[in-house]
């Protein structure tokens, strides 16, 4: 790759390509348990947090009514820091000169002015476009004077509350190679290798720690053993209009193979399956050119999500309120050689894979320079995705939309999309498959229906 594509995919500023094309789609802003006083007491005092997102500088706040607002954060009159505004319940006050404003942007209060001055009314902060769903508050930042797309009918956003846990993270990195991890599935026989494995009982939430939806002669076995066993996965990336479906096979013996299917929402979502009954969807919200918030949403097609239980087995690795990983370059990410040579293949350990990945990400950079890789066969979906990713910032310099969720008419489309992790009939195994996603989404208690699976076909290339 040119430096120059390089600069073009990677930088998100309001007035770069890419950063165009990503003011197109719904970005997560924060998770609806920052502002939980029991995770964060100052939220009882003040709900009000400043946030950066595509290199913009806000402010996200709640008023009396728990409604929320997300404004520019410098105010209109000066210029000063809203977000260590005074939050007064009907808005939220500079205290620079007192001037408030709503929700909405509405500035309705101008005290230093004099009684009957119409400066007030003529003055609005630029407010973003808010929804919450799963737990998350996503924001559009398109062109003020354009509406945004339908929100994207996801399996994540569909399914209720009960059966959803949404969490986050902080990657000192940018966006692109954050994201690139995910729809990399050869990496993982590597990458989260380990060389021991644990009783399936003791896998609930944990990624790779989970049973295969199959067995070999009767016998169970755990996704990692998989993984280990078998590292040369044959990849395909099928073009999909919400993005790409990736299949991995590997090979077994001659009856069996293993199948993951996971899918890539453009321009910067994967869907995976943690268990055979539980999803994760996960969004790379670019900070800024050199920092990432991961956000993941946990689905579960089965009994309800035991939040706690989740949270607590991730608030190990990260420092709130800010969702600051508690490993990173600083300590060289938790490095221990003892496990490298016992335990595991990158010795960084074995409760959370996230770490894996972060270093993976970290350490190729802030901006990883794309323009020294050699990549191979089984980085046919990197490809596929940077190919896609650079006409759709050319059709949005052209004035048409981009793809995928963009789109409404595709947005609003219940697109779920499937995935399946286990063990198939070598011969049958895309039949397999399908059989297998259907029966889940049947024994779903809430409706996982796809309504005519408008989004199924493929797109030519």
């Amino acid at each position: 790759m040119r430096a120059a594509q390089n600069e073009r995919i990677t930088r998100i500023g309001p007035d770069t390509p890419c950063g165009k094309l990503m003011r197109h789609y719904w970005q997560p802003v924060a998770l609806v348990d920052e502002f939980d006083p029991k995770l964060d007491p100052v939220m009882a005092i003040r709900p009000v947090k400043a946030v950066r997102v595509l290199g913009q500088d806000l402010v996200l706040f709640r008023n009396a009514q728990g409604e929320y607002g997300l404004l520019d954060r410098n105010c209109p009159h000066r210029g000063a820091d809203l977000s260590f505004g005074r939050n007064e319940g009907d808005g939220l006050r500079c205290p620079f000169h007192g001037w408030k404003f709503d929700v909405t942007g509405l500035c309705i209060d101008t005290p230093a002015e004099p009684a009957g001055n119409r400066l007030c009314g003529r003055v609005r902060q630029r407010n973003y476009p808010l929804i919450e769903r799963s737990g998350i508050l996503f924001g559009w930042f398109g062109p003020e004077d354009s509406a945004p797309p339908a929100f994207p009918a996801l399996d994540c956003y569909t399914a209720p509350g009960t059966h959803t846990f949404a969490f986050k993270g902080m990657w000192a990195c940018n966006w692109l190679q954050a994201f690139e991890v995910g729809v990399d599935p050869a990496h993982a026989s590597f990458l989260h290798r380990f060389f021991f494995d644990e009783t399936l009982e003791a896998s609930y939430g944990r990624q790779f720690r989970g049973a295969s939806a199959g067995d070999i002669n009767g016998e169970r076995w755990p996704m990692t053993k998989v993984m280990r066993e078998f590292d040369q996965p044959k990849i395909t990336a099928e073009p999909m209009p919400y993005g790409m479906r990736l299949t991995a096979l590997r090979p077994m013996t001659d009856a069996l193979t293993h199948v993951r299917i996971t899918n890539s929402i453009f321009p910067h979502t994967f869907v995976i399956p943690l268990s055979e009954t539980m999803t994760i969807t996960q969004m790379h919200l670019p900070v800024d050119d050199t920092h990432t918030y991961w956000y993941s949403v946990f689905t579960s097609f089965a009994g309800p999500v035991d939040k706690e239980a989740m949270r607590n087995q991730r608030l190990r690795a990260i420092d709130l309120p800010d969702y600051i990983p508690k490993s990173g370059r600083h300590n060289n990410w938790g490095f221990n050689p003892e496990e490298q040579v016992t335990r595991t293949f990158l010795g960084m350990g074995e409760d959370d894979i996230n770490v894996h990945d972060q270093w993976a990400c970290e350490s190729m950079g802030a901006i990883q320079d794309r323009t020294r890789e050699h990549l191979g066969t089984s980085d046919v979906a990197i490809m596929a995705n940077r190919r896609t990713l650079l006409k759709a910032i050319d059709d949005v310099e052209a004035g048409r939309l981009p793809p995928g969720v963009a789109q409404t008419a595709l947005a609003a489309t219940r697109i779920g999309p499937d995935t399946v992790d286990g063990i198939a009939p070598a011969q049958d195994w895309e039949a397999w498959w399908r059989r297998e996603v259907e029966q889940k989404r049947a024994g779903a208690p809430w409706d996982a229906a796809l309504s005519g699976r408008a989004a199924e076909p493929a797109v030519s290339t």
